[in-house]
């Protein structure tokens, strides 16, 4: 009987975090969905557009070519 007891004890908890993995990836894909649609958003603003133009503009005058 007490082996029985271990074998369950033992198994319990790796039988508990099954769905840890899925539940992980599911909250990782809603996080980066997230992120990715705020950067959508605001790389489709004027003023980030306008913003990007002008670093490249002063980067390239900076640079010897």
């Amino acid at each position: 009987m007490h082996n029985l007891i271990t074998q369950i004890t033992r198994w319990t908890p790796t039988r508990d975090e099954r769905g840890m993995t899925t539940s992980e990836y599911a909250v990782g894909t809603v996080g980066a969905c997230g992120v990715g649609g705020i950067l959508y958003t605001l790389a489709s603003s004027g003023w980030f557009q306008d913003l990007v133009k002008n670093v490249i503009d002063d980067l390239l005058d900076v640079l010897p070519f």
